[in-house]
């Protein structure tokens, strides 16, 4: 079995090196390896890098590494200066006409993906990009670098959860558009008749990408409703979704509420589990039928006083 998937390893990074263009003579119709191009783009996109941190983080060669940035010197590319924060150390950056030069491999780059991507449909696309967010969890020790970490919404998350709620939950169970209606009613009530002292939502976010979501809404002054808890395919079995409960529990704790209550259906086996192990239990069940299945409701309930 491990022979065919080190072929099938094998034969995707030969589909995807020819489709990116690493082959060519020039990365993207220019000049440029493609190992000079990361450098460019390590430099272009970091406040400031040390020549030893850029040569571990991408695993070049400190000689090779050297070479290349003695090239972008002569070239009045790269500027070295102290770290503000330590005299003794050095680090690097492009100068403005490092950044005249790179910027043109940055579009090139953009409509290189943007190209490739394209001719699929949405779905198709989140498919792509999860399955590539996948591959660097999995593979890569950079991904464990930063933490997840949970913050208070702020504008643009409210529609990010509504559309990933619809999506996730079509392509996993098959729910049609009621269910991102529903979605998205319950969140637009919550940001019209928010009260930020009893009720909350957190999104899960790691490097700037959205990774999970809850929220925490009022139903009277002693009850609160556990709502819209969700965790994206790729960050599943890191303890996020845990974590999320976690944060609603102690916020409704300080908050005052005696009781935390929330609906869900009897398939959704992981957010189940993590119920029952946060204390809920099951009060209540009802077969209905919605988002174009046949289903059976819970009430679940946990007692904070």
């Amino acid at each position: 079995m491990l022979a065919h998937q080190i072929e099938a390893a094998r034969r995707f990074n030969r589909f995807y090196t020819q489709r990116i263009g690493v082959l060519d003579d020039g990365l993207l119709d220019s000049p440029f390896s493609l190992t000079e191009v990361r450098v460019m783009y390590e430099l272009a996109h970091r406040r400031g890098i040390a020549a030893a941190d850029l040569a571990r983080e991408l695993g070049l060669d400190k000689g090779y590494l050297s070479r290349i940035l003695q090239r972008f010197r002569a070239k009045g590319w790269l500027a070295r200066s102290i770290a503000d924060h330590d005299g003794r150390r050095h680090v690097l950056a492009l100068t403005a006409a490092g950044r005249r030069a790179f910027a043109p491999l940055e579009r090139r780059s953009q409509r290189q993906v943007r190209a490739m991507l394209s001719p699929l449909a949405a779905p198709e696309r989140q498919r792509v990009i999860e399955a590539m967010r996948t591959i660097e969890r999995l593979l890569g020790a950079r991904a464990y670098a930063s933490p997840v970490v949970l913050r208070r919404h702020r504008p643009g998350d409210i529609g990010w959860v509504v559309q990933r709620h619809g999506e996730i939950y079509a392509r996993e169970y098959g729910w049609n558009e009621e269910f991102e209606a529903l979605v998205a009613d319950i969140a637009a009530k919550f940001i019209r008749n928010f009260d930020p002292a009893r009720e909350r939502c957190w999104i899960a976010e790691r490097d700037g990408t959205r990774l999970g979501c809850i929220f925490l809404v009022a139903q009277d002054r002693s009850i609160a409703k556990l709502r819209l808890l969700l965790v994206e395919p790729e960050a599943r079995g890191l303890g996020l979704g845990r974590r999320l409960i976690d944060a609603c529990v102690a916020f409704a704790r300080k908050a005052g509420y005696r009781r935390i209550v929330l609906w869900t259906q009897d398939n959704l086996d992981a957010a189940r589990h993590l119920y029952a192990m946060a204390g809920f239990r099951r009060t209540s069940a009802k077969a209905h039928r919605s988002f174009g299945k046949d289903l059976v409701a819970e009430t679940w309930s946990l007692r904070l006083s």
